[in-house]
């Protein structure tokens, strides 16, 4: 048996002296290199221990160093766990436990708060800075390059990720060796990666997005990756004339457009620009192709299956829409209380099918079985409809539907009315509680630089292009919409803020 995983994405790579990573100082790290370091990451931690199927809990700042970390795991047969840097020792004792992590590895600042839980939990801890310093690499430094990598197979465990936990405990959706592949292979084919590309890579390595999306996508193309540690405008710019492809989240293509550097000229050589994790206005689509001639291409994906959807390489990139499913993906739109599959155009639950969605929630049968059907079908509880044309569209999540007076409200369809209202940058449409209705509808409102939108102005033209059981009771014009780190409005915290706004209506 052979290791598919590290096989396919890192091993084929053995020997090879042209570059992988390019460094923000200028330096580059070969193929060769790259696995070479990994290679001793994997001696350090089978040293330590540690045993095929083993998870590692991981929350490092971005560097090649942490990119290293997780090629070792699969050398090595370990269930890579990356996680947030934002997380708090709070939230990081739960993961830790829950995943029964046999080693952690944080940021050398963070040590002193997570040794005393590693100690209770029975993990070992190593340090790894964000600058590739830290008893990690230090310990690494007098191991060979060259390790025996462990037989894995197919269905064997490659990964945990943990979903965002905004209604509950967090849940470690667990992935295997086969649904990362298939979904790189399948990405890679589908948006023409060779090995001729260089990816422009400012996304975080501890989220679908940047590490089994652009890494893995660029690993099997044979490509390298402009490897950037975080989002900078001015970086960006100057890195982007090397670049043939970038993937981003949509505030990444806001804050390129709102810059004077950011020009069609500047753009000449790229071959794709890919935007997910959050949804694209379409303002953005409109003035990015208006500024570059390019069409930002948006897809669709979630921690459990990586992506499921993509608009297409050639053809119709649609604004508003996550495109078409992907070969070999299953999509279908259900009602959310039956079950039943809906007729083409209806909202209902978005359930996906294929060999990128997940194996289950690590120690949560009960929850595993709520949400993945027998027949193989996860219900994603994304919201969402498939038009005339077969384009897949996303309405909100269900946790986001509006039920007010036994009418079921869908916020996007509200949104994009108040998106083309003058003065608007972008809206966010909540239910918020209600003595007579149940929840009643409340917009609030982000104002483009400069501008101050007439609230009673867009709640006419409201009135004009929705039921009236759809017009938001308020206006509400805040300075920005509360995100997490991969660009998501996080609508459960404008609800906490807002739900007792009508409380005495």
């Amino acid at each position: 048996m052979t290791n598919p995983l590290y096989d396919t994405l890192f091993g084929i790579h053995a020997g090879k002296i042209t570059p992988f990573l390019h460094l923000p100082d200028g330096g580059t790290i070969t193929h060769a290199g790259f696995l070479a370091m990994a290679a001793r990451i994997a001696h350090v931690l089978t040293k330590a221990g540690l045993q095929p199927g083993d998870r590692l809990a991981a929350q490092v700042a971005k560097s090649p160093e942490a990119l290293a970390l997780y090629a070792a795991c699969a050398q090595a047969g370990l269930v890579f766990l990356p996680l947030n840097t934002a997380y708090t020792v709070d939230e990081l004792t739960y993961f830790i436990e829950n995943s029964g992590a046999r080693m952690v590895v944080c940021d050398g600042a963070g040590a002193d708060g997570l040794q005393p839980v590693a100690d209770r939990l029975g993990a070992q801890l190593l340090t790894l800075n964000g600058d590739g310093t830290g008893r990690l690499m230090d310990q690494a430094k007098s191991q060979p390059d060259t390790y025996p990598t462990v037989a894995r197979g197919a269905d064997d465990l490659a990964a945990f990720l943990y979903t965002s936990g905004t209604t509950g405990r967090s849940k470690g959706a667990m992935l295997t060796q086969a649904n990362l592949l298939s979904n790189a292979r399948t990405l890679a084919e589908h948006w023409r990666f060779t090995a001729d590309d260089v990816l422009l890579h400012a996304l975080p390595i501890f989220h679908t997005h940047g590490l089994f999306v652009a890494t893995n996508v660029t690993l099997i193309a044979g490509g390298a990756m402009i490897f950037l540690p975080k989002f900078d405008t001015d970086a960006m710019i100057e890195k982007l004339p090397m670049a043939t492809a970038m993937m981003g989240v949509p505030t990444f293509y806001t804050r390129l457009l709102d810059d004077d550097g950011f020009t069609r000229n500047l753009v000449r050589d790229m071959r794709l620009f890919i935007s997910g994790s959050a949804p694209l206005l379409a303002e953005t689509h409109v003035q990015f192709e208006a500024r570059t001639g390019h069409r930002i291409l948006e897809r669709y994906g979630m921690t459990e299956t990586n992506m499921n959807t993509s608009n297409p390489y050639e053809g119709e990139r649609r604004a508003g829409t996550v495109g078409f499913p992907l070969p070999g993906v299953d999509l279908k739109v259900c009602d959310p209380k039956s079950g039943a599959e809906l007729p083409q155009g209806e909202v209902g639950v978005i359930e996906v099918r294929g060999p990128n969605v997940f194996q289950g929630y690590w120690q949560m049968p009960e929850k595993t079985a709520e949400e993945l059907r027998a027949n193989g079908f996860f219900i994603t509880g994304d919201l969402g409809r498939i038009d005339d044309d077969g384009y897949v569209h996303i309405v909100g999540r269900d946790k986001d539907l509006i039920i007010s007076g036994g009418y079921n409200i869908y916020p996007k369809e509200i949104e994009l009315v108040l998106d083309a209202q003058p003065g608007v940058l972008e809206s966010a449409v909540i239910g918020v509680p209600h003595a007579d209705f149940g929840e009643t509808v409340l917009g609030v409102l982000v104002a483009e630089p400069g501008a101050t939108p007439q609230t009673d102005a867009i709640a006419d033209a409201v009135r004009d292009k929705l039921a009236r059981f759809k017009h938001p009771r308020e206006l509400i014009v805040i300075d920005e919409l509360p995100r997490n780190t991969m660009g998501k409005v996080q609508k459960n915290v404008l609800r906490d803020r807002y739900r007792e706004i009508f409380s005495t209506t």
